[in-house]
């Protein structure tokens, strides 16, 4: 436990630095290698690189559409309903994130709109792993669903038997996801970005993963022409602000359930109750033992931090400073806290809101910026998936109305082609009136 008032500032700031990301020349030499491989040559390079880092030999790259409709007679009943309710609700959410279309009359005759249209292709990743990632299937398939994207592209690593499980082909078929790829890693970013015989590029990758991942999506975003891509992304994190009152057995919960994804992820509470952080700490150590993913948690929380502050509002300015991916708040009056906090991805609010609410069913995104991104990222949400662009219309009196306008700043900035853009509309209407009046 840290008494963060006895810190000066360099000390508070080191208390509040992330756990190191993976950032050296040799993963960034290994992605850049992998991309070449995939830009020469294409899907052989893909079926290579998936035999070397899944130790699977792949035939067709491309998932069977039968795969994705006999997946719901694979799955129990259970998560079935499961699934249904977290889409239902994701979707409902996202729905109501739809915006609208603008259109104004600035001056008379000169009408100025803002329109929305879809991305036209987006490419979802879905990390492998020990457990199939159903849920973030449900995040970016439902938004880019619900925000009318034509083309929905998935990409994720094969299973040891060359296939996909069946709680991710349900979900993607909810979706109206039916282009799905054996393919991870950065190899799989690389084909997104890129473009293979099998996969057509997109124009925007979304989705988490490992290192690897993480690179590889911020080198194809930097070639010309290239995606997009949705954030950073660095391990998953959370903060704990608790009040005296809070319930230790939920905050260590809180705590836990964000450890257990990586042993690079980071956990912080942040108390004016040193009670409640001791107590806390002891409830931490009890589940530890509960869980299946222990040593990874224990891993994660070797890095935790239990900072005493000497007030709520001081508390609250330290997660400020933080930039937390997840903020929950447990204190009496938690919503109160609301207004006075500024930099989060997503906050829960309550002892009865757990952050796996967000991970899962409640509705909301659980693609968030970390690694202190909160400050000028968002969560994903539809207008990721969604883009803007304006249109203007200008009558012959609209342009008489702000001709004079647009010369004179043309002609500031000392662009004449601007300027004469303008001035030879403007004659031509002089012309065409004089000759009215002949």
């Amino acid at each position: 436990m840290q008494t963060w008032s006895s810190l000066n500032q360099g000390q508070q700031q080191a208390l509040l630095s992330r756990p190191a990301m993976a950032d050296n020349d040799a993963l960034s030499n290994t992605v850049a290698d992998i991309i070449q491989q995939v830009a020469k040559k294409g899907d052989e390079a893909l079926r290579q690189l998936t035999a070397r880092f899944d130790g699977v030999e792949l035939g067709e790259l491309a998932l069977a559409t039968g795969q994705l409709a006999c997946a719901v007679n694979e799955i129990s009943n259970e998560v079935k309903a499961a699934i249904d309710t977290a889409y239902a609700n994701i979707h409902a959410f996202h729905r109501a994130q739809k915006p609208s279309d603008v259109k104004v009359e600035t001056a008379p005759g000169v009408v100025c709109e803002l329109k929305h249209a879809p991305l036209d292709s987006v490419g979802l990743y879905i990390p492998g792993g020990s457990a199939p990632l159903i849920s973030t299937v449900l995040m970016l398939g439902v938004t880019a669903q619900v925000a009318g994207c034509p083309r929905k592209v998935l990409c994720t690593p094969p299973n040891k038997q060359g296939n996909v499980p069946a709680e991710i082909r349900y979900a993607a078929s909810l979706c109206d996801i039916d282009e799905v790829y054996l393919v991870g890693g950065a190899q799989a970013i690389a084909a997104l970005a890129l473009g293979t015989d099998t996969i057509v590029k997109v124009d925007k990758i979304f989705g988490p993963g490992n290192s690897f991942v993480t690179e590889a999506k911020q080198q194809v975003s930097r070639i010309p022409a290239g995606p997009a891509i949705d954030m950073p992304a660095g391990p998953s994190e959370v903060l704990v602000i608790a009040d005296g009152k809070a319930n230790p057995v939920f905050v260590a919960s809180d705590l836990l359930s964000q450890a257990e994804h990586g042993a690079d992820s980071q956990a912080i509470l942040v108390s004016d109750s040193q009670a409640l952080i001791q107590a806390t700490e002891q409830e931490v150590e009890r589940q530890l033992m509960t869980l299946s993913r222990q040593d990874t948690a224990r891993k994660a929380m070797s890095h935790s931090r239990y900072i005493l502050t000497e007030s709520l509002d001081s508390a609250i300015e330290v997660s400020n400073q933080y930039a937390p991916e997840h903020l929950i708040i447990q204190v009496e009056e938690a919503r109160a806290c609301l207004p006075k906090l500024r930099n989060a991805g997503s906050i829960f609010v309550g002892q009865w809101s757990p952050e796996s609410a967000g991970d899962y069913a409640s509705g909301t995104n659980h693609v968030l910026p970390t690694y202190g991104y909160a400050r000028n990222y968002s969560s994903l949400g539809l207008a990721d998936f969604i883009r803007r662009y304006t249109v203007q219309e200008l009558s012959a009196a609209g342009l008489q109305n702000i001709g004079s306008a647009i010369m004179d700043l043309a002609q500031a900035e000392g662009l004449d082609a601007h300027k004469q853009a303008v001035a030879l509309r403007l004659a031509a209407l002089n012309n065409l009136t004089g000759d009215d009046c002949e």
